[in-house]
């Protein structure tokens, strides 16, 4: 049954950058809209600059323009990084439309007549330096609940806490740093506390499955149990000077911008419904079989769950299918900071010549459908795109589609649809598609890359590279090929959501139309022609990220000198030597976080072969568990015999940028001690205690 969709994101600000905190959302919301049209589902995604307020008006007055160049401007600075990262908004607009001031309009009506809309004289903060009235949000002080100093006038960074901003301690005017005064003024409400909003917010945010568990846990604490009433009115207007929406036959007042910012999403569809044919109230109606999906940061919740879908309800909308909240980004595990360089913004990452799908996996690889944090670790980014994609993904065609060019003008044969590969992505594709659609992308890249492991184990065994130098055997080599290629096709569908640049370019190089989910069952068939393969993804070089640390860093800090480079044969044999304490001086001190940054894991030896041209290295392949299987390159030729290590536990960096040497990639380290001398007599691999297990990490 094909369903009807309207995804929405959060609207960012129209006063800064997009930066890769941003790009968490964006991502994940991409990703999910892209499995639902390759699904064949009518899925609309639908976002906007959230374009009114205090900022705006004030950055414009900084700058010498009006606030219509200033959004005009940033929409299109936004506009640009979106693209670059492969963002596929169906409609990318602004509030500050027609469209969305006709819709806020009516709502408000809606509201007023319900009796839903209330005015009161009040004491609001003003800023007698700057002679104006202060929104929230230029109000800070101490949070009245926790204490937490530097906080907003509207809700508590630190401990989530929504209030007034005449609830703050010892507040101050951010925009002057005057301390402000009270003076009257006429706002209006919208009654949040009235009964009717109490009963149906108790309802619709702890039913039918439209939050996470922890976000309905964390909405059941603002709104108390039954018989409290802990929601306060909300105050949904401003006094001019204000950049926004005047409020009907009231001069002088605006609608706050969180009154017209969610109501954005309602004006960018309408806007895209004149343009594509839509029905607009076909998603918007009361009772709609459509589905309505907001993807947010979880700092936002309070908005999106309680005043939105409360605003909805009551002007006769229908409300949210679902609102689903993330968590925020954290960069080597510490918030994003300018200082250290981490604070990236979107703009930068591609100026420096990065690719977003490297950004878009890593990304992908680590989202799941919870409220937690992800970190961006950029050592363990740089590992795991040169081992996954590359090394294992891309690897699959660029060791096979040579072959087929070269030997037989392009064409494959029949595909062996037997292969346990081809079998087992038949079977745990049904499985991916739910982590999909359930937004737990982390476990559906997993099942993508055991299965992609499983694929490369199949080529190893056939070796197509072996089988071009033996006369007699064109038949093998273009049926060995043939089923890599059609493994990697399958693998490119799989993962289309969340590379869809790539997938665009697996699509031409085999000469086939535009993916859908359901083409993961079958394969080519014979005869037919695939085209010259071009390279299609090139290795993160740790030089790009430092340079993009670099160029995002506003001071430097002193850093130690860097060692100077080994010899080149030496730089890539994946072995740490351990030497003995006694006679040499101690190194410098770590602290526990440098040393838990490594990932040292129980490591398997499966294979362990001699490597040709190369004095010291020794060809491991090693298991570690739910991490797969890695080939290490080790110097350790001279104490062992190949044959001995087969089977042998040991420990392993697992988190080791991938190497490129000339013999292969060489993907890890494994670890060794040594005399004081270093003489590769005395190498000695380190061997965990009985009862250790492949892929349990040493701490």
């Amino acid at each position: 049954m094909t369903r009807k969709i309207l995804v929405t994101s959060a609207l960012p600000y129209a006063n800064g950058a997009i930066h890769l905190g941003h790009l968490v959302e964006y991502i994940q919301t991409d990703i999910w809209v892209r499995f639902q049209k390759m699904r064949g589902h009518e899925c609309w995604y639908v976002c906007a600059d959230d374009t009114h307020g205090t900022p705006i008006m004030l950055r414009a007055e900084k700058e010498g323009i009006t606030p219509e160049a200033l959004i005009e401007r940033v929409h299109g600075e936004h506009a640009r990084d979106f693209a670059g990262f492969h963002v596929g908004f169906d409609n990318y607009y602004t509030t500050h439309s027609d469209e969305t001031q006709a819709c806020a309009n009516e709502i408000y009506a809606r509201l007023l007549a319900a009796g839903l809309i209330e005015t009161r004289t009040i004491e609001q903060y003003y800023d007698p330096l700057k002679e104006m009235f202060l929104p929230d949000r230029f109000i800070k002080g101490e949070c009245p609940k926790c204490g937490a100093p530097d906080q907003y006038g509207d809700n508590c960074e630190s401990c989530g806490s929504a209030y007034t901003a005449n609830e703050l301690k010892n507040p101050y005017s951010a925009v002057s740093g005057a301390t402000p005064v009270f003076r009257r003024s006429e706002h209006y409400f919208f009654r949040l506390s009235d009964p009717r909003c109490q009963t149906f917010l108790r309802r619709w945010t702890q039913g039918e499955g439209r939050l996470q568990n922890e976000a309905a846990n964390k909405l059941q604490e603002w709104l108390g149990g039954d018989g409290e009433n802990h929601l306060t009115d909300w105050d949904i207007s401003r006094d001019a000077p204000y950049f926004g929406f005047e409020i009907p036959d009231a001069p002088g007042k605006y609608f706050y911008v969180w009154l017209d910012a969610p109501i954005g999403y309602m004006g960018a569809f309408r806007n895209l419904c004149s343009r594509e044919g839509l029905d607009f109230d076909e998603y918007w109606q009361v009772g709609s079989a459509t589905e309505l999906y907001h993807f947010i940061g979880k700092d936002i919740l309070y908005f999106h769950a309680l005043f939105w879908p409360a605003e909805l309800e009551h002007a006769g909308y229908r409300t949210p299918t679902k609102v689903f909240a993330h968590g925020f980004l954290t960069v080597d595990g510490a918030k994003m900071s300018k200082s250290r360089g981490t604070f990236i913004t979107a703009e930068s990452y591609l100026a420096q010549g990065l690719d977003p799908e490297w950004l878009r996996y890593y990304y992908a690889a680590k989202l799941s459908s919870s409220m937690e944090d992800i970190d961006l670790n950029l050592d363990d980014f740089i590992a795991r795109v040169n081992s996954d994609m590359v090394g294992k993904f891309v690897n699959l065609a660029s060791r096979s589609a040579g072959f087929i060019v070269k030997h037989f003008a392009g064409q494959l044969c029949t595909c062996d649809e037997s292969l346990s590969a081809i079998n087992a992505i038949r079977d745990r594709r049904p499985l991916i598609a739910d982590h999909y659609e359930a937004r737990e992308f982390s476990k559906a890249i997993r099942e993508i890359m055991a299965l992609i492991d499983l694929a490369n184990q199949y080529v190893d065994s056939v070796k197509p590279w072996e089988l071009a130098r033996q006369p007699g055997r064109e038949a093998e080599l273009q049926a060995a090929c043939t089923n890599a290629l059609n493994l990697f096709r399958l693998f490119a569908i799989l993962l289309k959501p969340v590379l869809p640049a790539l997938g665009a370019k697996v699509e031409a190089f085999l000469n086939v139309a535009p993916f859908v989910w359901e083409d993961a069952g079958a394969v080519l068939a014979a005869g037919h022609a695939i085209k010259v393969y071009r390279h299609m993804m090139t290795r993160v070089d740790k030089k790009q990220v430092d340079a993009l640390v670099a160029a995002n860093r506003e001071t430097l800090a002193a850093v130690p000198q860097a060692a100077p480079q080994a010899k080149p044969e030496d730089q890539v044999a994946a072995v740490a030597v351990t030497e003995p304490a006694a006679g040499a001086a101690a190194g410098p001190h770590i602290s526990i976080d440098d040393f838990m940054r490594v990932d040292l894991r129980i490591a398997r030896i499966k294979e362990a072969t001699r490597v040709e041209g190369a004095d010291k290295l020794v060809r491991l392949v090693v298991d570690i568990g739910p991490l797969g299987t890695r080939q290490v390159f080790a110097g350790i030729k001279a104490a062992y015999d190949p044959v001995t290590l087969v089977g042998r536990l040991t420990v392993m960096v697992a988190n080791l940028a991938p190497r490129r040497m000339k013999f292969g990639l060489s993907e890890g380290m494994v670890l060794a001690a040594s005399d004081a001398d270093g003489q590769t007599p005395g190498i000695f691999l380190l061997s965990p205690d009985a009862g250790a297990e492949p892929g349990m990490r040493v701490k």
